[in-house]
């Protein structure tokens, strides 16, 4: 984007939504790979959504603390929710763009009876927020993640508490770490550029260090750099990182999601990480689509994996129209696929107007008997006047809440 829509999205956050149109058109596909990592175990069956409701004690959570008027200096807002769970029993909730601020109470300077920021209220490109026993305590100095370079920023996705280094007693946080350029429509929410990996202390989360694991730069067409962190799963001492490219909408209405895995305590070491290229694991390699064929359905470019028992569960915002405000899930035996569904797809709760849903993300350091935290970012759907309405209604910049639970499927 130029220089000065860059400045402005900083400044208003106008570029919020603009954004979230593009994230939406552009969508991964599934589809049915030939190879499979890993033969289909006693454990792994079909599922399904059987049933979900509103979590609402969660997401009235984020809408008293966004509103505490005692606030001056830390989170309003934010998209990109994502959580982990620290040993000392804390609950790290990370965000891309995020407002800061103090948030006033209605009337709104248009009448309506809606809480409201000031339209210069902070933008900051990420953000943390630390939850204790289901109570929100405090936003940590933000940006957590600062820019790397002008006109460049970091995007906060996955997360985990790993060893420092393989078999190492000592634990540290790794984030995963979008990086994205300024760039010309339609990249107007940013150019893929990089993943990276950053290492923070505990308990204190001081940032220590930030490492490239994969640079994109050197792939000259920007629609086909992939990014990786979307959403990731621990299992026999293997982190499965997913992702996946932009794929412009003009060009390829169909994007394509990716899958690495690394050793436990070795996120931080770019050597370390393996990537699926169709038929194996190979480091140093190009990986290759285990979702999609590029043409008809599809998931969101931000999407969330957990594993129910022996089966992998991927839920995402569904292709088409109704990839606006419904939930699909499909199912694998292995992170590399096959990837089967869609299955059954539900439509959570969305403020009345232009608004949407997106970016499904689980959390499962909240779930508990067979139920599923999801959460789902809402946004202003028109571009036009978008910044008025994220400071008008400061609700409509927050994650909501769903309690999911799984069964048979087909």
């Amino acid at each position: 984007m130029p220089d000065e829509t860059a400045g402005a999205r900083r400044r208003t956050g106008t570029g919020i939504a603009l954004a979230l149109a593009l994230v939406l058109a552009a969508v991964l596909v599934t589809g049915w790979p030939d190879g499979d990592d890993g033969a289909r175990g006693d454990d792994c069956r079909p599922r399904t959504v059987t049933s979900w409701s509103p979590d609402d004690t969660l997401t009235a959570e984020f809408a008293r603390y966004g509103d505490d008027p005692g606030r001056t200096d830390d989170w309003t807002g934010g998209d990109g929710t994502h959580s982990v769970r620290l040993p000392d029993g804390r609950l790290l909730w990370l965000f891309s763009d995020t407002y800061l601020g103090r948030v006033h109470r209605p009337p709104n300077p248009v009448g309506e009876s809606y809480a409201w920021r000031d339209t210069a209220a902070p933008l900051v490109r990420n953000s943390g927020v630390l939850m204790r026993d289901g109570r929100l305590e405090g936003t940590l100095p933000a940006p957590l993640f600062p820019d790397p370079a002008p006109d460049r920023w970091r995007w906060p996705v996955a997360a985990r508490v790993e060893p420092r280094s393989p078999g190492s007693a000592e634990q540290v946080l790794r984030v995963l770490l979008w990086v994205r350029d300024s760039a010309q429509p339609p990249w107007i929410y940013g150019m893929p550029t990089a993943t990276e990996v950053a290492t923070l202390s505990l308990p204190g989360l001081r940032l220590e260090s930030v490492v490239t694991v994969l640079d994109q730069q050197g792939v000259a067409d920007p629609s086909r750099r992939v990014l990786f962190g979307t959403t990731l799963v621990e299992e026999d001492g293997w982190t499965y990182v997913f992702g996946g490219d932009d794929g412009r909408p003009a060009a390829r209405p169909a994007s394509h999601a990716y899958v690495a895995r690394v050793p436990e305590g070795g996120l931080a070491d770019p050597a370390a990480w393996e990537y699926w290229n169709g038929s194996a694991w190979q480091t140093r390699a190009r990986p290759r689509p285990v979702l999609g064929d590029g043409r008809r359905t599809g998931v969101g470019s931000a999407f969330s994996v957990v594993r129910d028992e022996g089966t992998y569960v991927l839920f995402t915002m569904a292709a088409g129209a109704e990839g606006l405000t419904t939930v699909a899930s499909y199912w694998a035996c292995s992170p590399t696929g096959p990837w089967h569904g869609p299955a059954r797809r539900f439509t959570p709760a969305l403020p009345q107007g232009g608004t949407a849903a997106y970016n499904p993300q689980t959390h499962p350091e909240l779930s508990d008997d067979g139920r599923l935290v999801l959460s789902y970012d809402v946004n202003w759907l028109e571009t036009a006047g978008a910044a008025g309405m994220l400071s008008r209604n400061v609700s409509l910049y927050r994650p909501r809440f769903v309690s999911v639970r799984l069964g048979p499927g087909r």
